[in-house]
C-alpha cells in the first residue's frame, strides 16, 4: 500500500500531504482525511493505510502549513500527560491563526486537488476529522454540499461553528463524541439541532472515551473506541462513496 508525499496548491502558497492509496491501477472513491491538532505524524498514517486498505484513496494534507511543513511542531514519539503542557503551548497560536476563512479557502484547494488526482474516480467525494480537524471536516462538506456525500468527525468540536453551518449540509453524517467532551444532554440538544437542520445523521457518545480517544500515541487512545469508530466510518462510506467492489477489512 503505497503513501505518495504531495504538494497542494492553494491561494497561500502549497501545503505539503500525503495520500494512501491502493496500489492497483485502479480508480478509488476520494477521501479527505482531516489530521488532529497535533497534524501529520506516524498515528496518522496508519489510519491513511488502513482506510486506504478498504479501497480508498486518501489524501492528508498539513492543515498548518503556512507555519512549515511537516513536521510543523516537536512531538513526542508518546504525546503523554507531561508532555502536554509545552506541546499545547506551541500548538495554541496555529490553531487560532487557522481561520474559518482560511480553512475554507483551503478546503477547495484540496478538494480540487483530491478530485483532479488519476487515481481518484468520479464522483463525490468524503471528509472525515478528528479532533479540530472534524471541525473543519463538518466547515468543508457545507460549504461544498454538490461534492461531499459524507462526513464523520471524531472526537471534534463539531458544534462551534452554531445550527447554521448544519443548515447547509446535505451529505450523511456521522459523529462519534468522546464520552469525556459530551454529557448526554448535550449530545440531546446537539442531535435536535441536526433534525431541525434536516441531516442525515448518527451523532453519539462512544463510551468510556476521553478526548481523543482515536489516537494511539496519546493517554486518551481507547482501543475499543478506534474500533467503534471503524464500524461507524466504513459503513457510512459504503453507502455513500464506495464503488460496487472493494476489499475486505485489513485488505
Amino acid at each position: 500500500m503505497p503513501i505518495e508525499t504531495l504538494r497542494i496548491p492553494t491561494p497561500d502558497g502549497e501545503a505539503d500531504a500525503f495520500a494512501a492509496f491502493p496500489d492497483d491501477g485502479e480508480r478509488h472513491p476520494g477521501v479527505l482525511m482531516y489530521a488532529d491538532g497535533f497534524g501529520i505524524r506516524p498515528v496518522l498514517r496508519e489510519l491513511a493505510l488502513e482506510l486506504a486498505g478498504h479501497g480508498y484513496y486518501v489524501l492528508v494534507p498539513n492543515v498548518f502549513y503556512r507555519h512549515g511543513p511537516t513536521p510543523v511542531l516537536d512531538l513526542p514519539a508518546h504525546i503523554g500527560a507531561q508532555a502536554r503542557p509545552a506541546v499545547f503551548a506551541q500548538l495554541m497560536p496555529l490553531i487560532e491563526a487557522h481561520t474559518a476563512e482560511r480553512a475554507l479557502s483551503d478546503a477547495e484547494a484540496y478538494l480540487g486537488f483530491l478530485t483532479a488526482r488519476p487515481e481518484v474516480g468520479d464522483g463525490p467525494v468524503a471528509v472525515t476529522g478528528y479532533c479540530i480537524g472534524g471541525l473543519l471536516a463538518m466547515r468543508t462538506a457545507a460549504a461544498h454540499p454538490g461534492r461531499v456525500a459524507a462526513v464523520a468527525a471524531f472526537h471534534g468540536p463539531v458544534g462551534a461553528d452554531g445550527p447554521g453551518l448544519f443548515s447547509r449540509l446535505t451529505a450523511q453524517v456521522h459523529l462519534g463524541h468522546a464520552e469525556g467532551d459530551m454529557t448526554p444532554e448535550a449530545l440531546a440538544e446537539l442531535n435536535r439541532a441536526l433534525d431541525a437542520a434536516g441531516v442525515d445523521h448518527t451523532s453519539e457518545i462512544y463510551p468510556g472515551t476521553l478526548h481523543g480517544f482515536t489516537m494511539a500515541d496519546t493517554d486518551a487512545f481507547s482501543p475499543s473506541g478506534l474500533e467503534r469508530h471503524w464500524d461507524r466510518l466504513l459503513p457510512l462510506l459504503d453507502r455513500t462513496v464506495a464503488t460496487p467492489v472493494r476489499n475486505g477489512r485489513g485488505g
